[in-house]
């Protein structure tokens, strides 16, 4: 039976007008929000509230959006929840930094509710979709992917990736052989319906390659068109 209990998130900003706003935005889209204001005790809220998708102000006192952000990733209990950044800061670097700390989208100051809107609803539906029924493990060189456990193995060991990460790698191994577009990855991997930040892609896929070791080389780089999993793993020299 399909989960239908509303979904819950935690927006962490030190603009009360700000948290005011999209409290009162996504109640009314039917979801349970909290907010704090304090971001110190985002931390202890999210283990309390267990959120499905945070929503972090990048620039705050004391602790900043990309600090929580790593505390979060590295929670056995909140490791897997979506992150959104909501900042004033929009270069490039900036938006790179946030996506390579853990993030899974970043909106920039000033913003529209309704885009934030539909990009909270595309993620929360990406994450509850159910694993592939059809093939339950998939295997490329020494990495397997568990799809039933949602647990990725590199050279047996287990390895932890975030929830878009998994999901990215687990498109690409099941199209082994096969370019798989920047744009292809963004509308299957993100729900992304047009062209909004390719680099998205390569930053994720960078992240990924990191934490593959010495089987990174399996994704390959087709420039400017994307990406594919390789059909062998070439040897090194």
């Amino acid at each position: 039976m399909a989960d239908t209990a509303p979904k819950k998130i935690l927006v962490v900003d030190d603009e009360p007008d700000v948290t005011d706003l999209l409290v009162y935005t996504l109640k009314a889209e039917g979801f349970v929000v909290e907010a704090v204001n304090n971001p110190n005790a985002s931390i202890g809220l999210a283990r309390t509230f267990l959120p499905d998708l945070m929503i972090l102000d990048v620039m705050m006192p004391e602790l900043n959006g990309i600090q929580i952000c790593r505390m979060l990733r590295a929670d056995p209990q909140l490791k897997n929840v979506p992150v959104f950044f909501l900042t004033a800061k929009a270069e490039e670097n900036d938006r790179i930094q946030g996506l390579e700390s853990g993030a899974d989208d970043y909106i920039c100051k000033p913003f529209s509710t309704k885009e934030l809107v539909l990009r909270v609803q595309s993620t929360l539906r990406r994450s509850s979709e159910p694993a592939p029924a059809v093939q339950k493990k998939l295997q490329a060189g020494e990495i397997v992917v568990d799809i039933e456990r949602h647990e990725v193995l590199l050279h047996e060991s287990p390895i932890e990736l975030t929830a878009t990460e998994f999901k990215l790698l687990c498109l690409m191994m099941e199209r082994r052989g096969r370019v798989q577009t920047r744009e292809h990855l963004l509308i299957n991997v993100w729900n992304y319906e047009t062209e909004i930040e390719t680099r998205t892609v390569d930053t994720h896929v960078r992240r990924l390659r990191e934490k593959l070791d010495d089987q990174a080389e399996l994704i390959e780089t087709i420039r400017g068109v994307g990406y594919r999993i390789a059909e062998q793993k070439t040897g090194r020299a």
